[in-house]
């Protein structure tokens, strides 16, 4: 059938000299192409709450690893007869009520608090990739026995599974030394934290494996575990990054309020949760506050800096979830 064209129904061909199509789509070769990682790094580094973050997670870890150079003050040195005094002259924060420098015990706890949080999100993080990884790649039977087994310690709460499970430590090991009390925190919250990486880490893997690359590699001859580690993996670690980098605050938390209840560090530890701990009186007389403002001022702000460390990184490693 002849179509008809109407009056004003002409349809306009421009000139081939005026529609460079040899230009369309081209692709610059001159660069390599950017990485998942490289474009996440140029994110990260324009969104202010990375900055913020990292202003503060530096003057911690200084604090951490170089003490000595805000105090000369010796953490576990006692005077009574100074008990509760205010500041003074090279002592900013006074003394607690047991004559300890307040000052001190801040920058020196800092070290135990943050040897914790660090370690456990360490353990935590290995061990819920792991397992998160191959209940998602293989499934079936494997999947669901991992689930099951994460369900089961998901269902206990994260502080009364470290409770009861320092108590037991406590009664069978009541002399642990320094680094046994600090590894009895780490696996007694460990133990109870890696079910929610688990949890992520294994939905990752689902959203992965079924993609073109992975089907590619599995075309040309990649044995499933070396699609799990060269291609899996890597793709899947964004969401793990995220949870663990907000986590360590968490568990930081958490073994201050271990140490709070008397169940967590000994007292001869130096620790913010012990000087929260000991500060009780005073916050229930409503007398030298500081004592206890301190600690629990270096607590939050460490805190902070990782909470919005999770989300600067978040945001970077999910675009997405800036128009959300």
């Amino acid at each position: 059938m002849r179509e008809v064209i109407r009056p004003g129904q002409e349809r306009f061909v421009a000139p081939l000299s005026h529609t460079p199509l040899e230009a369309t789509g081209t692709v610059d070769e001159s660069q390599s192409p950017e990485s998942q990682w490289l474009v996440a790094w140029k994110s990260l580094r324009s969104n202010w709450m990375f900055w913020v973050a990292a202003v503060i997670l530096l003057g911690v870890t200084v604090v951490v690893v170089a003490p000595g150079l805000f105090t000369s003050v010796d953490p576990m040195d006692s005077d009574l007869s100074r008990s509760l005094d205010g500041p003074s002259p090279g002592h900013p924060a006074g003394f607690d009520k047991q004559g300890y420098d307040v000052f001190a015990r801040t920058i020196y706890g800092a070290r135990a608090s943050v040897l914790v949080g660090i370690l456990c999100t360490l353990v935590v993080a290995v061990l819920g990739t792991v397992t998160g990884m191959i209940a998602g790649f293989y499934g079936g039977k494997v999947d669901t026995v991992v689930s099951r087994i994460a369900d089961m310690f998901f269902a206990i709460p994260l502080l009364l599974g470290a409770i009861v499970g320092l108590s037991m430590v406590d009664n069978r090991f009541p002399e642990r030394g320094y680094w046994g009390a600090i590894f009895a925190v780490v696996f007694a919250l460990a133990a109870f934290g890696w079910p929610q990486v688990t949890r992520i880490a294994r939905g990752a893997v689902l959203e992965v494996k079924n993609l073109e690359f992975i089907d590619a590699a599995r075309a040309i001859g990649a044995s499933p575990l070396r699609n799990l580690v060269r291609h899996v993996l890597p793709n899947s670690l964004p969401p793990v990054i995220v949870v663990s980098t907000v986590s360590l605050g968490i568990f930081i938390v958490a073994e201050a309020t271990l140490s709070f209840l008397g169940i967590g560090l000994p007292y001869g530890i130096v620790s913010w949760g012990n000087d929260i701990a000991a500060a009780q009186n005073q916050v229930r007389s409503g007398t030298r506050l500081g004592v206890m403002y301190w600690p629990a001022g270096a607590l939050m702000i460490t805190a902070l800096g990782f909470i919005l460390l999770g989300d600067a990184v978040s945001d970077a490693l999910d675009p997405k979830r800036k128009n959300r």
